[in-house]
């Protein structure tokens, strides 16, 4: 056998190799993560729920959910365990001092201010809604063609 017909496979291996080895950092990583969890850090479950953790077991975790609520979860269902100021940012909206420019531009809540203009007169489009008319209907206008009731059917 020549070395051209053996390189794909050596290619083959290799990449695989270099998988199953990034997958299992990133594995040890989660699990030291995990085990360095002390009881008063926050953490986000893999579920997306914020916690506070309370008690630490060996393959356990008492959370506190909610205050005076407290739930039991896997070690293995902590996604992230997240820095004091990280996560009084997302949980409490606690924001950091200098976080805020006063240069940057404020969102508005709703689309009023995209209107352009803030006087009550200035007539509106309504796209929902035909144009009255001044003319009488037609007696076509008001004969509907095909009244039905609920349960009615064309169905035979």
């Amino acid at each position: 056998m020549s070395i051209v017909t053996l390189l794909p496979f050596i290619v083959l291996i290799g990449a695989m190799f270099l998988m199953t080895r990034s997958a299992k950092k990133k594995q040890q990583a989660a699990a030291q993560m995990r085990n360095e969890m002390q009881p008063g850090t926050g953490v986000r479950t893999i579920g997306g729920m914020y916690a506070t953790v309370k008690e630490v077991h060996d393959d356990t975790v008492l959370l506190e959910v909610a205050p005076g609520v407290h739930a039991v979860y896997a070690k293995n269902s902590i996604g992230a365990v997240l820095s004091d100021e990280e996560y009084n940012r997302i949980v409490h909206g606690e924001e950091i001092a200098g976080d805020l420019e006063s240069d940057a531009p404020v969102v508005p809540d709703d689309a009023s201010s995209l209107t352009g203009s803030d006087d009550p007169d200035v007539a509106r489009i309504d796209l929902g809604k035909k144009p009255e008319t001044d003319e009488p209907a037609t007696d076509a206008d008001a004969a509907p063609k095909d009244k039905k009731t609920d349960g009615e059917s064309d169905a035979k």
